[in-house]
């Protein structure tokens, strides 16, 4: 019965240790974010209401740099633009030109970009194999997304932050 006891006792610490850990996990990678700190180019043409891009994310762990990628994809749609590339792969402009926008709507914004159930995953599909460049102390890691411009365009414009493409003619 002791023995019962002690296994767990020591169940509960590991369990507790192994959420302690993802969640000091998920705080870094959420820091690792807060900078926006990351490139985004055309990878492609994507289908109709798409963009299909590459996103590079930077971390001192690979994985947390390609959990990542989604968030940094969406914010590169709405606040960077996209860059494009030689071959047909044109550039595309921000939805959101105005970076003032994320300051002023700082509480929908860290709610859209939240890592508990933030609305930006329902935009946003990896596609392909992550590639991972080991710098010298952290990694940049890239990935293919898909990201759903036209919905989320509607999504915006129906929250008011952004204007309809029919106002202001």
């Amino acid at each position: 019965m002791k023995i019962v006891k002690i296994l767990c006792i020591c169940l509960l610490i590991f369990g507790g240790c192994t959420l302690a850990f993802a969640g000091n996990q998920q705080k870094k990678a959420d820091k690792d974010t807060e900078t926006w700190r990351y490139d985004i180019e055309c990878a492609g043409t994507g289908s109709d209401g798409t963009y299909l891009v590459k996103v590079w994310s930077y971390s001192k762990k690979a994985d947390v740099a390609a959990e990542q990628s989604l968030k940094n994809a969406v914010h590169g749609v709405l606040f960077k633009g996209i860059t494009g590339q030689p071959g047909g792969c044109p550039s595309q402009r921000a939805l959101i030109p105005n970076p003032n926008v994320q300051n002023e709507q700082r509480d929908f914004f860290a709610k859209f970009f939240s890592s508990k159930g933030g609305d930006f995953r329902k935009y946003a599909v990896a596609t392909g194999t992550p590639e991972r460049v080991k710098l010298k102390k952290e990694y940049k890691v890239g990935v293919t997304v898909s990201v759903a411009k036209d919905m989320l365009r509607r999504d915006l414009e129906a929250a008011g932050i952004i204007k309809g493409l029919g106002n202001g003619f």
